[in-house]
């Protein structure tokens, strides 16, 4: 009985220790397992959660917000103040600008003889929604039309045929009895009938007030009294800007009737400033105040908002919707592509305030067209450079009892200007004479010759008839 007590004893001591060695091990596994949870909490503190003070990774949205990867983190922000959650994105902007690879690389370049650039605190994206611009700008901006008397060549035959052309123009004033229009010569040249359309679709006749050849610039004018009422509240004029200051990669807008179709928008980017090119025949536009190439003035806005023909005319504009440019052309080429030029708006307007000053020409030639009563030719060589002229008429006879001999002008005078349009040669004088008739007056400017060489000589012409 005593021997079966103490084997009973003895399992039961067994059992015991068994019980006690599995208890010490489970706490002795614990106590590691809680070890290494601590280090990894401690160690990889980031990755396993964020951190209350930590920015939650967020996505950028168009209306200037963000969305939190976390829905209740993205509850609470719905909750904060809009300036507190612009502090938090540019706490998360930089924090994560300056990641660990890009950090490394700083270090290394911070000995650099060359200074490194700064990161910008801007937060400006790319503009892609420009409707409020073109809303407030559409109504500035016409589609203009006109005809022209073209020439062809059939088996030797010439004949003449009747041709339209369409360019943009931009509304800039107006005076007492008119609507005045800025656009490029060339939209207007050689047209023998103008009209405007307007955002509203109402057309309305028009007159070339002035132009200027070498800029490519003309206005021209709308009898204010050929508006409709309803075309007058819809029009509005346009506010220009500043083009002196303008920065390669800030945006651009262009707006004109591309292809004649009607108002078009397309937007991009000021891609060059001070800019000059070559078409394929060989002039050079977008330079003055030197006939050597290496020393011209350069002076037009390249960019990559695309313009086309019939953009002519129409408006470049920065996001403010102030026009900055006039748009002019585009390189014609199968290897170029977003290469559109503008005459800068700096540039331009003291140009349009003097074409603005002009008288209005008739809208269409008179048969019965005036007559001045000289023969010249064009002044070239010499005597351009020597007196820095651009053009003019070089007059080898002035005929007896005209209104020339009357005026006072002598074969030899140079003929600059008629009511202060250009004159380079005898075509450029019947264009001009052919919107008078016998009997108007006109400004002549002239250089005559003196003993002193030439001197600077203005008279008034009253025109006689042919």
């Amino acid at each position: 009985m005593e021997e079966k007590e103490k084997v009973y004893q003895k399992t039961e001591d067994v059992h015991i220790k068994k019980m006690g060695m599995s208890v010490l091990c489970g706490l002795l596994f614990g106590l590691v397992a809680g070890l290494v949870i601590i280090v990894i909490l401690v160690v990889f503190k980031q990755e396993v959660m964020p951190d209350a003070g930590e920015p939650v990774a967020k996505i950028e949205t168009t209306d200037g917000g963000s969305l939190s990867d976390d829905s209740e983190q993205n509850k609470g922000n719905q909750k904060t103040d809009s300036s507190d959650g612009n502090a938090a994105d540019d706490q998360g902007s930089s924090e994560q600008s300056s990641g660990s690879e890009t950090s490394d690389i700083n270090e290394m370049n911070s000995d650099s003889e060359i200074d490194m650039t700064d990161a910008t605190d801007s937060k400006a994206t790319v503009v892609t929604d420009v409707t409020e611009v073109v809303d407030r700008v559409m109504p500035c901006v016409v589609s203009i039309f006109g005809t022209y008397t073209m020439e062809d060549d059939f088996w030797g035959y010439l004949y003449d045929y009747e041709a339209e052309g369409g360019g943009s123009g931009i509304i800039v004033g107006e005076n007492d009895t008119e609507l005045l229009i800025a656009t490029n010569n060339h939209v207007v040249e050689d047209s023998e009938e103008l009209t405007v359309q307007f955002i509203d679709d109402s057309v309305a006749s028009a007159s070339v007030k002035g132009t200027d050849k070498d800029m490519d610039l003309a206005v021209i004018a709308i009898n204010l009294s050929d508006l409709d009422p309803a075309t007058k509240k819809m029009i509005r004029i346009a506010t220009l800007g500043n083009s002196d200051y303008l920065k390669v990669g800030e945006p651009a807008i262009a707006i004109g009737n591309a292809l004649g179709y009607g108002q078009s928008v397309t937007t991009g980017v000021i891609s060059a400033v001070n800019r000059a090119y070559t078409d394929k025949e060989g002039p050079l536009y977008g330079t003055e105040n030197s006939k050597d190439i290496s020393s011209q003035v350069k002076y037009l806005i390249q960019t990559d908002a695309a313009i086309n023909p019939g953009n002519s005319g129409g408006a470049l504009l920065n996001v403010r919707g102030e026009v900055i440019g006039i748009n002019s052309s585009k390189i014609a080429d199968y290897a170029t592509e977003g290469m559109g030029y503008a005459i800068p708006i700096s540039t331009a307007e003291p140009i349009l305030k003097d074409l603005m000053q002009k008288k209005t020409r008739p809208a269409e030639k008179r048969d019965d067209s005036a007559y001045l009563g000289i023969s010249g030719m064009a002044v070239t060589g010499e005597l351009l450079e020597k007196y820095n002229l651009k053009e003019g008429i070089y007059i080898t006879q002035v005929f007896d009892k005209t209104p020339a001999q009357k005026a006072g002008i002598r074969k030899g005078d140079i003929l600059l200007e008629i009511d202060g349009y250009t004159v380079g040669d005898m075509d450029d004088l019947t264009e001009v004479l052919s919107y008078y008739e016998e009997g108007d007056t006109v400004t002549v400017n002239l250089l005559t010759r003196t003993s002193d060489g030439y001197q600077a000589f203005d008279t008034t012409v009253k025109l006689g008839g042919k």
